[in-house]
């Protein structure tokens, strides 16, 4: 089913990409700013120097801001898998959210499912794998948190969009003891496509935010390596594998 786009408004913020034709990852954010009016026209805005390619509203309604040929200018200083100019790589969508700063809440689900049906279009589109679901926070774990640990991940996983780890009995077996251990870990995140060079804390953080976000109901304890977490990335690390084969 193809998504309809509400072309209502356009932004001048995009180059062309570079040295790759068709983008090969999805890169999700939340607009993070009071109202859905002031993030659009930031993002519309010439100053600003920001964009995306799509923006979704929280009663579902999608705005087409860039040409998906383009490059939008929404990912920064980013790295993913080796590859640090991610604009020319992905798709951008911001999701309306006010975020951490102005009463982060949880996403409407008609909003939700909006994004399912746009990623579901631009993935057939381009042929891009569900690894290649990205939040902002994995990108840039250094500078980003968002869409945030109350993005429902899991169901969009569910749903054909990204990828959920469900760990083994084996998987937890193995990390009663690799959970301390934070050198081995950070060759399974650099391997997963993490930044090798921002601090294991960051990393570790991003991932919880994502693949563990029940661990930030105790926020003073979502750097710490446990044995959930560990479990979860043992089998997250097992799906990536499959899905290289």
């Amino acid at each position: 089913m193809t998504t309809e786009i509400f072309k209502q408004k356009k932004s001048s913020n995009f180059n062309d990409r570079r040295g790759v034709e068709f983008p090969s990852l999805i890169v999700l954010h939340y607009t993070g700013m009071e109202t859905a009016e002031d993030a659009l026209d930031r993002l519309c805005d010439p100053v600003s120097e920001v964009s995306a390619h799509y923006f979704i509203d929280e009663d579902g309604g999608v705005l087409q801001l860039v040409d998906e040929e383009k490059r939008a200018w929404h990912a920064g200083l980013a790295h993913w898998v080796g590859e640090s100019d991610i604009n020319s790589h992905s798709i951008g969508i911001e999701i309306v959210n006010s975020g951490h700063e102005f009463g982060y809440k949880a996403f409407p689900d008609i909003q939700i499912n909006a994004v399912i049906k746009l990623c579901i279009d631009i993935m057939a589109r381009y042929s891009i794998s569900s690894s290649g679901i990205l939040g902002h926070s994995d990108v840039a774990p250094s500078r980003k948190i968002d869409p945030g640990e109350l993005f429902p991940w899991q169901y969009l996983a569910n749903e054909g969009v990204g990828i959920w780890p469900f760990p083994s009995d084996m998987d937890y077996e193995a990390a009663e003891s690799l959970f301390i251990n934070h050198d081995v870990q950070r060759v399974f995140l650099d391997g997963i496509g993490y930044d090798p060079f921002a601090d294991f804390e960051d990393i570790i953080t991003a991932f919880h935010r994502r693949y563990y976000p029940e661990k930030f109901q105790n926020i003073e304890d979502v750097a710490q390596p446990c044995i959930e977490g560990t479990a979860r990335l043992l089998a997250l690390v097992r799906v990536h594998n499959d899905l290289k084969t």
